[in-house]
Order: structure tokens, then sequence, then C-alpha cells
């Protein structure tokens, strides 16, 4: 456990992140894909997005939202550079 914990973990730790960035990245945008396995039962903020421009005609709801959706995927990246940042400071603390 103290090898996980210790050098196994942080040496993983930039892969575990990006990882699962790529995949919340790649599935909030999505409403294609929900539109078709789902049969558009479950909302998905990609789906509400594009509802708002199509269907409700409603352009500055659906701005609103996508610049909510914009916003917390630069927060998520933004906090996901901090991490791989202090990673490599441990990596290099323990060089040296």
């Amino acid at each position: 456990m103290k090898t996980l914990t210790r050098i196994t973990l942080p040496l993983t730790m930039p892969g575990i992140v990006a990882g699962g960035v790529f995949v919340f990245v790649l599935s909030i945008g999505n409403f294609v894909t929900p539109q078709l396995l789902g049969g558009g039962r479950m909302k998905m903020v990609g789906n509400l997005i594009q509802d708002q421009f199509t269907a409700a005609r409603d352009w500055p709801f659906g701005s609103a939202l996508a610049l909510v959706l914009i916003t917390i995927m630069l927060a998520l990246l933004a906090i996901q550079g901090r991490i791989q940042q202090r990673v490599r400071n441990i990596e290099e603390e323990g060089v040296a």
C-alpha cells in the first residue's frame, strides 16, 4: 500500500486526470449519440443546447448554456494543468 500511494499513484496521476478530462469532454458536448441510443428520453446538456437553438428558437438561452458549458470545461482543464504541475514538482523533488 505504501508503494502504491508514494510511487505508483503519483506517477500515474497525469494519465488518470487526462483520461478523465478526455472522457468528460467527449461526453458533455455529445448530443447525437444520446439522441440515437436513448431515443431522446434522457436530457443531456448537449441535447438541451441543441433544442434551444433548433426547436425552441431561444438563441440567447442556448448561447448562455453553451457559455456555461465552455466555462466549466475551461475550469476543468485549468484544474488538470495544476494537478500535472504539482506532479511534475513532486517528481523533480524526488529526482534532485
